[in-house]
């Protein structure tokens, strides 16, 4: 016998097609929680009935609800309610903005197992130079050169992921008495990082491109300090998705060049837009170039990079040295062997392809709140006022979806024009999908 469905039909009065109009009422319905998780929805025959409408409308329409992961079908028993609650205990983490899984346990295996052939113990017998063994650094300098980067070996410094070379790169360029301009709103771990090493920190305007040009001169010229430094993420901006064209960035060089300012360039996300320079190719004499495989290849492999113009490794040796932070060479031999059999550019090319897929269903379901998106990116931005972002994120918290505080990507606290980073890369895909039209429901419920 099956049991009845706790559910009372209804068709939103809106303008729209029967279709759509079913799909929002069950929607609304659920995310809302008035139908629980494991509740059955009508049989498609009843519902069509009670409705007055078509049987093929209720089949497309359970179809779509389906997809976007809030239903499950059982073969011979029906449609049931897939989406859980919080306080069912389990939360979706949209929060950490990591890649989706690309890398397999019989990849690594297979790697392992070549490694193990020809790896060098003495590696792990003795300690590694400061700036990490040369025959790594010549590895990463390879891979930056697949980046657009061309890098000496001698001038780059390892470090165990691309917050230390962040970390690394501030010290150098500006110092305890310097100042770092940036973004007004940027990357939540380079903010963190100033405040805990007491670097000053000034907030830049920015537009679809990024950072503004004119408003980074402005700045400058008004800066009293005497050592600048210009932070900046030219490529998928982190939290906007913001991309600057070829003239962007000759402008920022040239504005930075004029007012004696140093560039640290977060180019973690350059792999993503292979046809456009990096400012460390624009200007390798003034740039520092900060790059890591965490965001390319997955967040458990370590390794991070730091290419400095040549007058600067005496300083960057004398730091390093009293504070080594070599990536393990075992991730260094893992990296070596995938360069050479091509792995990591089928990866990225892989990586590509899912974050196209996430960065669709993001804009299908979120699209209409003004949603930024980039096909490339694994995050998306969602502006809104102080106000109204503190709201969303406290209510998505409430019904188990972890979202990052506006707060942590603001460089001025008092800075109201703010907005919400949505991280797409973490989930599984269905785990997003319910979670992105949880966060929908929400959306509807503050407008």
């Amino acid at each position: 016998m099956r049991l009845q469905s706790p559910w009372v039909p209804r068709l939103p009065d809106i303008e729209a097609s029967t279709t759509d109009r079913l799909v929002m009422a069950l929607a609304d319905d659920i995310i809302e929680g008035q139908l629980k998780g494991g509740d059955r929805l009508p049989a498609h025959r009843d519902l069509a009935w009670k409705l007055g409408i078509g049987l093929g409308t209720v089949t497309k329409a359970y179809g779509i609800v389906e997809r976007r992961g809030l239903t499950r079908s059982v073969k011979g028993r029906g449609t049931f309610v897939a989406i859980h609650q919080a306080h069912e205990g389990r939360q979706i983490d949209l929060s950490s903005n990591t890649p989706p899984a690309m890398l397999t346990d019989r990849l690594l295996a297979r790697t392992l197992a070549g490694i193990a052939r020809r790896i060098d113990a003495e590696q792990l017998n003795l300690y590694a130079p400061a700036t990490g063994h040369l025959e790594h650094r010549r590895l990463m300098a390879r891979w930056l050169e697949t980046l657009g980067v061309t890098a000496d070996p001698s001038c780059l410094v390892l470090a165990g992921n691309a917050r230390q070379a962040i970390a690394l790169a501030f010290d150098l360029a500006c110092g305890p008495q310097g100042v770092i301009l940036t973004e007004r709103i940027t990357y939540p771990g380079a903010i963190a990082l100033a405040r805990r090493r007491g670097h000053q920190m000034r907030g830049i305007e920015i537009d679809a491109e990024g950072m503004i040009p004119e408003a980074l001169a402005i700045a400058l010229a008004d800066e009293r300090a005497v050592r600048k430094a210009v932070y900046l993420t030219p490529t998928l901006h982190n939290p906007t998705t913001a991309t600057m064209g070829t003239a962007r960035r000759l402008s920022i060089v040239d504005t930075c060049r004029r007012a004696g300012a140093r560039i640290i360039e977060d180019g973690v996300y350059a792999f993503a837009a292979p046809g456009v320079p990096p400012l460390a190719a624009l200007a390798p004499d003034i740039t520092l170039h900060v790059n890591g495989l965490s965001k390319s290849l997955g967040p458990g492999l370590r390794i991070g990079v730091l290419a400095l113009p040549p007058a600067m490794m005496d300083a960057a040796e004398d730091i390093v040295r009293d504070m080594p932070m070599q990536p393990a060479p075992l991730s260094c031999a893992l990296v070596e062997a995938w360069l050479a059999s091509g792995v990591i550019a089928s990866v990225q090319k892989d990586l590509g392809h899912e974050a196209a897929r996430r960065s669709r269903l993001a804009a299908s379901l979120l699209g209409a709140s003004g949603l930024i998106t980039h096909p490339a990116a694994c995050h998306t931005w969602l502006p809104a006022p102080r106000d109204v972002a503190d709201t969303l994120v406290a209510a998505a918290t409430a019904i188990g979806i972890r979202v990052t505080p506006p707060a942590s990507l603001m460089v001025e606290s008092g800075d109201q024009a703010t907005g919400i980073r949505l991280c797409l890369g973490g989930p599984s895909f269905d785990e997003l999908t319910e979670a992105l039209s949880a966060f929908s429901g929400l959306l509807k419920n503050a407008q």
